[in-house]
């Protein structure tokens, strides 16, 4: 066991173990007291909020999970959706309905279902930015009392997963919590810098490290940012490290630094958010305007996690692509069929990730009346799953190979991997020489039978090429060409009824 010290150096020698890069699919889950309003203003992805109207973005989200902040703000829908349906309520009430909704919840039929769906691991929302904790912690909340679960929803759920073969790993907002700073904000520079100071910073380390030390968590999923200076941080990292050798910390850990106290003072917060709504204006009227987020890289991390969005070449660093299955992470009562991602692009979009060395954090929001998992969420879960039951070889322990991506002379786009063969003898199976199988994932079917591909001289192409789903073996033939070599092949009919179709279509030394 390595002995990690609290410094940059020392925690940057830790490596990404082997079980994360080989899962390639995790679930997450956001699941709490906002999933009984389950409201948000209709966006199509959260950039939207930011790009249409700043001056309020921070309401404007379609993530139900910022409800507690939202309805703060007279002026936004959340409240006014809130004044029709709950009257004068308080957000601290829902804590009742939550509790309630417990006693239907099937933890068993959750696990089951993750299981089904070809995820390696599943990731729960312990607490989110309105400071309501789904385990009965021992650490005082000062201003919300008894501001946590009564059943041990934590537990049950990482018993659970880990019966079915599951990793489990935590999500914490780190850097935000409304039960310490009720002042609401309105944008995103306000959020960033509404971490709070005081007693917060202490009353977040003893969380996670109460969380480590019940739990052994594999994953350690920081939100926004951390309350602690760097030392102690870096400190309580080892110390993860310590418990949980092979766990893994991702990339939202941003601590209490000079920057981050000056973003706490309001003339900074103003002057910034003039300068990044004028940013955000050019950027629409140019035409290039994004769709999720990306967070600045911390002190240290094994894995990074863009939001709604993914990287568009092969990444050297290990990432998470992170997302919901429609534009929320929570549940959204509102949402029908049209607003979900379609099945196959789901699929699509998980493929283009691994190819660049990613994971996808793909999140399930359940209800909070009944805890469970919607139908549309239910689906695309099944939907994956098929997929990968039939065509898992060309994902699981795969890396990417020297292109992520190209396209048939016939104009579908494939995406690339590689894995080494099985009973391969080389002392490095995963990384080092050896004999390798290559992976071609079409990305849409084909009207004819003929396939060919464009692939670098260096590939030593096999006289065959096998299609995953069936395990039908199809002759092959190549030829060069001026810029590498044209590999070809005709199947026995025309591809149809899958959202991509995987093949091996060849082995290099």
């Amino acid at each position: 066991m390595t002995d990690y010290r609290a410094t940059k150096a020392s925690l940057g020698s830790h490596p990404v173990p082997q079980w994360f890069d080989d899962a390639k699919l995790g679930i997450f889950i956001h699941w709490g007291l906002f999933a009984i309003p389950a409201f948000a203003p209709r966006q199509n992805n959260v950039a939207d909020a930011f790009n249409n109207n700043y001056a309020l973005s921070a309401v404007m989200t379609p993530y139900t999970e910022w409800y507690d902040n939202a309805i703060r703000v007279s002026e936004s829908p959340s409240a006014a959706y809130h004044a029709e349906h709950y009257g004068d309520r308080p957000y601290t009430d829902f804590k009742t309905d939550f509790e309630t909704g417990l006693e239907h919840w099937d933890v068993e039929e959750w696990a089951k279902l993750f299981k089904r769906s070809g995820a390696g691991y599943v990731v729960l929302v312990t607490k989110h930015h309105d400071g309501f904790c789904l385990w009965p912690s021992q650490v005082t909340n000062p201003h919300r009392a008894n501001w946590h679960t009564q059943r041990d929803v934590v537990g049950e759920l990482a018993e659970a997963v880990r019966a079915q073969g599951l990793r489990f790993g935590i999500y914490y907002s780190g850097g935000i919590d409304w039960s310490f700073n009720s002042t609401p904000v309105r944008t995103l520079i306000q959020f960033i810098g509404s971490m709070p100071g005081g007693e917060y910073p202490a009353y977040a380390e003893a969380h996670i490290r109460e969380l480590i030390e019940r739990y052994q968590p594999s994953i350690l999923w920081n939100d926004i940012s951390w309350p602690t200076s760097l030392k102690p941080m870096l400190q309580m990292m080892a110390d993860y490290y310590e418990a949980v050798p092979e766990g893994v910390v991702n990339d939202r850990w941003m601590h209490r630094n000079f920057v981050m106290r000056m973003l706490t003072l309001k003339p900074v917060q103003w002057l910034l958010d003039k300068w990044l709504e004028r940013r955000i204006r050019k950027k629409t009227e140019a035409g290039d305007t994004d769709k999720g987020l990306i967070p600045p890289m911390p002190a240290h991390f094994d894995f990074r996690t863009p939001e709604y969005t993914t990287f568009d070449t092969i990444q050297p660093q290990k990432w998470e692509a992170t997302r919901g299955m429609s534009a929320s992470f929570g549940f959204n009562r509102g949402d029908t069929e049209e607003h979900y991602e379609d099945k196959g692009e789901l699929v699509r979009s998980f493929i283009d990730t691994v190819s660049k060395n990613g994971n996808l954090l793909l999140n399930v929001g359940p209800r909070g009346e009944d805890g469970s998992i919607p139908d549309p969420q239910r689906q695309r879960l099944e939907s994956l799953g098929d997929w990968l039951q039939k065509n898992g070889e060309a994902i699981y322990a795969t890396q990417p190979w020297q292109q992520a991506q190209g396209i048939t002379q016939c104009g579908v786009p494939i995406r690339f991997t590689w894995a080494q063969v099985a009973g391969d003898s080389s002392s490095d199976q995963r990384r080092g020489s050896g004999s390798r199988n290559v992976y071609a994932i079409l990305l849409g079917s084909t009207n004819g039978t003929n396939i060919s591909i464009e692939l670098p001289r260096t590939l030593k192409c096999a006289s065959h090429v096998r299609r995953l789903s069936d395990d039908t073996i199809f002759a092959g033939t190549v030829r060069e060409t001026s810029t590498g070599q044209l590999l070809s092949f005709n199947l026995d009919a025309p591809l149809s009824s899958s959202p991509a179709y995987a093949f091996v279509i060849g082995s290099q030394e």
